[in-house]
């Protein structure tokens, strides 16, 4: 190192041409990261879907999930296994170890996927997706008619996927755009039954010859000369004149003619859209919202300006002309372009004040200006690491940054200030440049390497968050890295060129009073004690002790209670509504336009002073069983008024109910939600509804709606939804010639059309369906009455052949490793600790419930945020610990003593004090819980604090061996030679976290707390080392092994 600090001093040009290199390589490898709102997260979850339409969820669960469950449970590497079954639709979700190879994973599930059958003939083939952190829409859009234009956007159908979604879906960056609404055509076969009577004609007879109408199969090839053919056969039916010519069966008549018997003959056949599921409503207007979905890796900003410009260009040609309008109703590069510019306003307001403390120490512009050389140096070069390593720019990202300018000056001033300090003594320029930096190297190495170390054991959580942190942990340690190279090469060719001069150039530098005179006297009396402490070491080890007490009982009295992950603000508050089992979809509509109605005079304008905030945007949709909303705030910092704005219209319907939250920044990947799950487990619903019910009651009682807390049960805890529910009477059927198929067939086709095949028209497959001419609007008291038409052409009715019973079945099933389960999910008002809450649930609710579940056979799991803070903060502390054990044997390598590194390490828990103090102190003023990332400042505390204690060892070590002092003089010297490093090092960081606490924005919610911990802990730290170390290290250096440690080699001599 020594060769390197010479060389670099010798050859300044080669260094400038270093720097410009870093610098020209960062500002490349900016171009390339990509910006987005948080890390690429990579859950270890797969989901298997299967639509089944018109299925009743029992059926789906028993014919699906059932057949689904059994195959899929043999996969190696699934954790659990989860499925839920509603009206239509199966989904099962599959959960791995974090550890699994998903792309392997991915491949065995697909291969487990095409060996199951059993399933329904009209299901539809499994589809299979992923889930990771881009599944979260970077933007909404809202196609809505133009203003005066009289369009109905539930007939586009084909329109809307041809002419605007697949245009968006093929902007650079966009790997999918969702959207509901919009109406799809059918071709709907509307069956005569007199007819089917009169050619004695079954229905299964007519779906068998429709399903064999539509063919297109390659069959081969033919060769004939020089020339090859494929050979394809085409039987395609491409509008309802050509459907209606197919042959549904041919007869003979008596003069021996063959009669075709068409479809046409018994059927009319139209194109039409399908019946509407859902409401839409943006701001009062009907709607069809389209979501965004980014490609893994894509920057966000960049994608969002060229989907922008898509938009624009359908509005301005396609759309226009239709009188239909497409308006960008969320994106998030909003809070990505406010989070950045926060960042850059902290990092300019933070370097101006470093910037000042340190002219206040060194009275000279010119030092100060070489140690800011280091800031551009290092976190330009650390862009390229961000970029080698395929990682983003993101409000984790950025605040690893933000963290980074205090922490990579600390290199710089420690190298710089000894340099000054020899300077200041006389010593020539290019010698002091030398000396001084190659006294403080290697303690800056050892400084740096623990600061690195420290992530490390976060960086490999195998956890969701452990991904999370990976961006905020390699941009600090990239950056510190960088920063002591800088202090070696940059900052000792600076200083021999810019502070040389006569020798006396520094020895005379202007004087403040006001600063000066309170500085010398609080040195004097450090000095003071560190002269008691060496020379009366009892007592000095008692005020030690003392300390130590002190700082433990402190953390055991303010340690405030955990959280998981804090939501952030996105500016989006959102609220999803459950409606009492069996309710229309016009029911539904009606209850979220009474929620549309409590918003509408805030998106209007007409607010109150001392109301809500006004609206930007409200947008709900309305289905069959539930609904979902969403509002956004024109003043972000008010989003959270708006969730009683949301809930509270609900809440006035019987039976209804509302579970409204602020959407996290971190989408789905980790469960920022600070939803707790109780996941009540048994052999049947009938065993499992009662202890739900149980334990919702207490839920309830100790968390009362009226408190802010929400409850919601999935699926619905009442007895379920009103279902008609049809026995065949198979004696009746037997004598009919029927089977019960051939009943079913006729119910399904009668009562709300049966899908037959999905035939091609205009270039899209849509559904061909088989219905009667009252189908869809058929009445539970006409059902009896529909008819059943046997092979001899007889006409039966429902009632003659089936009893007819109104019943109640839930309107969804849920399984937990292949038991049935119900979830009650909880939010607790958001002054109540996550922490605090699962105490209460896990001490006062569920011991005497789970006593009795249990011998039901039913047991009773605490999941969601209260499961993951368990497993987090457990591995926080296990990783945290390791990192410190590794400092330890690092330092120990370095020291070649193990008693000096003892010394080091005890100035962690006193900073661990002062970062509860800063969390103490914001509490008052905003409440700021120790949630996971706040912890991560205590991560960052441990490897920082160590760096003081690190370099006043190194000087008295370096005190003994050079000049030759005694134990006791070199302590008194190191502290004399350190304060000033110290305070200067210490105040600079400080300084440059102030905007970072205090300045609120985009992205300041989520490090805050980070800011606070390490400010706190820094600042008590910095007056712990110079109480702690020289007491202690006076009582390691005299006694017995005191005399082998000042022959031992010093820290660079070691390196």
């Amino acid at each position: 190192m020594r060769r390197i600090i010479r060389l670099a001093i010798e050859w300044p040009v080669a260094v400038m041409a270093m720097i410009l290199m870093t610098v020209v390589f960062g500002v490349v490898a900016l171009q390339t990261i990509p910006i987005q709102m948080s890390p690429d997260i990579d859950k270890p979850v797969l989901d298997v879907r299967v639509r089944w339409r018109g299925a009743a969820p029992v059926d789906v669960d028993r014919e699906i999930v059932g057949r689904l469950e059994r195959e899929l449970a043999a996969l190696s590497g699934v954790e659990e296994i989860t499925a839920r079954s509603t009206r239509g639709y199966a989904r099962v979700t599959l959960t791995y170890n974090v550890a699994q190879d998903m792309d392997k994973a991915l491949l065995m599930l697909l291969s487990k996927l095409s060996a199951v059958n059993g399933l329904p003939d009209d299901a539809d083939t499994p589809l299979v997706r992923t889930s990771n952190s881009e599944d979260s829409p970077i933007a909404r859009l809202a196609l809505v008619a133009g203003k005066g234009a009289d369009v109905n956007l539930e007939t586009l159908g084909q329109y809307l996927d041809s002419n605007i979604v697949e245009p968006l879906s093929r902007t650079a960056g966009i790997s999918e755009v969702a959207y509901r609404g919009g109406g799809k055509y059918e071709m709907r076969v509307i069956i005569d039954p007199d007819k089917l009577v009169q050619y004695q004609l079954t229905l299964s007879e007519v779906i068998e010859a429709l399903r064999t109408s539509s063919s297109m199969m390659s069959v081969g090839m033919v060769t004939e000369g020089k020339r090859s053919y494929a050979v394809r056969t085409e039987a395609v039916n491409y509008t309802p004149e050509t459907a209606g010519r197919i042959v549904l069966r041919t007869d003979i008549s008596p003069a021996g003619t063959v009669i075709p018997l068409l479809l046409e003959d018994i059927a009319r056949i139209n194109l039409k859209v399908q019946k509407r599921t859902s409401f839409r409503r943006l701001n009062g207007e009907p709607a069809i919202i389209l979501n965004a979905i980014r490609e893994s890796g894509s920057n966000v900003v960049a994608t969002m300006l060229r989907l922008r410009q898509a938009a624009d260009r359908l509005n301005e040609t396609e759309l226009n002309d239709r009188g239909l309008r497409l308006q960008v109703v969320y994106d998030e590069t909003k809070y990505i372009a406010s989070a950045i510019d926060l960042v850059q306003q902290n990092i300019w307001i933070g370097g101006v004040l470093a910037f000042s403390i340190l002219l206040l120490f060194f009275r000279t512009v010119m030092p100060t200006i070489i140690v800011f050389a280091a800031i551009p140096v290092s976190v330009i070069g650390t862009f390229v690491a961000i970029a080698g390593f395929g990682l983003s720019i993101n409000v984790i990202s950025l605040a690893g940054l933000a963290f980074a300018v205090g922490m990579v000056v600390d290199a710089s001033i420690v190298s710089l200030e000894n340099i000054f300090r020899l300077r200041q003594r006389g010593m020539d320029a290019p010698h002091a440049a030398f000396y001084g930096a190659r006294q403080v190297w290697a303690p800056i190495l050892g400084s740096a390497l623990t600061t690195v170390i420290v992530f490390i054991p976060v960086l490999l959580l195998d956890l969701p968050v452990g991904q999370l942190f990976r961006d905020i942990g390699i941009a600090i340690s990239v950056s510190v890295l960088i920063s002591v190279l800088v202090s070696v090469t940059v900052i000792p060719t600076l200083a021999a060129r810019l502070l040389a001069g006569a020798s006396d150039r520094f020895t005379s530098l202007p004087s403040i009073s006001l600063v000066d005179k309170p500085a010398r006297l609080f040195a004097g009396q450090i000095l003071r004690y560190a002269w008691f402490a060496v020379s009366h070491q009892r007592r000095g080890l008692l005020v030690v002790a003392t300390i130590l007490v002190l700082a433990g009982a402190f953390c055991a009295r303010f340690m405030p209670q955990l959280d998981y992950l804090p939501d952030g603000n996105a500016n989006f508050a959102f609220g999803r509504i459950s409606v009492p089992a069996g309710y229309s979809m016009d029911e539904t509509l009606r209850i979220a336009e009474r929620m549309e109605q409590a918003a509408r005079p805030l998106w209007e304008g007409k607010t109150k002073p001392d109301g809500p905030p006004e609206i930007e945007r409200f947008f709900f949709v309305a289905y069959s069983g539930g609904a979902f909303a969403g509002a956004a705030a024109k003043d972000p910092s008010r989003v959270g008024e708006l969730k009683m704005v949301l809930a509270k219209p609900v809440f006035a319907e019987p039976g209804a109910r509302a579970f409204v939250q602020q959407a996290s920044l971190f989408g789905r990947s980790v469960g920022g939600s600070r939803s707790i799950r109780l996941d009540i487990v048994g052999p049947n619903r009938d065993d499992i509804l009662p202890v739900a019910v149980q334990v919702n009651n207490a839920l309830e009682a100790r968390f009362a709606r009226r408190d802010g807390n929400q409850i919601r049960a999935l699926p619905s805890l009442d007895s379920g939804a009103p279902q008609i529910r049809i026995t065949p009477d198979l004696p009746a059927l037997a004598r009919a010639g029927l089977s019960v198929r051939d009943l079913s067939t006729a119910v399904d086709v009668f009562n709300d059309g049966a899908n037959v095949i999905q035939v091609p028209i205009d270039g899209q497959l849509i559904d061909m369906v088989l219905s009667g001419s009252d189908a869809e609007n058929l009445t539970a008291g006409a059902l009896q009455n529909i008819p059943i038409i046997t092979r001899g052409g007889l006409v039966l009715r429902l009632n003659q052949l089936a009893q007819i019973d109104v019943v109640r079945a839930p309107e969804q099933v849920r399984r937990l490793g292949g038991r049935q389960s119900i979830s009650l999910q909880l939010r607790p008002n958001e002054t109540l600790a996550l922490e605090d809450v699962v105490d209460i649930i896990d001490s006062e609710i569920l011991p005497e419930i789970r006593s009795e579940a249990i011998s039901q056979g039913v047991s009773i799991n605490l999941e969601g945020a209260a499961s993951a803070l368990d497993q987090t903060w457990r591995a926080m502390q296990s990783n945290v610990l390791t990192a410190i054990f590794v400092i330890f044997l690092l330092m120990v390598i370095l020291l070649r003593s193990f008693l000096l590194p003892f010394i080091i390490l005890l100035t962690i828990p006193v900073a661990g004090a002062g970062g509860i103090a800063g969390l103490a102190i914001l509490n008052i003023f905003i409440r700021q819980p120790l949630d996971m990332l706040t912890m991560l400042g205590f991560v960052i505390l441990t490897g920082v604090v160590v760096n003081n204690a690190i370099l006043m060892i190194e000087q008295t070590m370096l005190h003994l061996r050079d000049d030759g002092l005694t134990a006791n003089a070199a302590i008194i010297e190191a502290t004399k030679n350190r304060i000033r490093p110290i305070f200067m090092s210490t105040l600079t960081s400080l300084f440059g976290l102030v905007p970072l606490v205090i300045f609120p924005g985009a992205g300041s919610e989520l490090y805050r707390g980070i800011g606070v911990v390490v400010f706190g802990g820094l600042g008590l730290s910095m007056l712990a080392t110079l109480i702690i170390v020289p007491p202690l290290l006076g009582i390691v250096l005299n006694s017995r092994f005191g005399g082998r440690m000042q022959q031992a080699t010093t820290l660079s001599d070691n390196l």
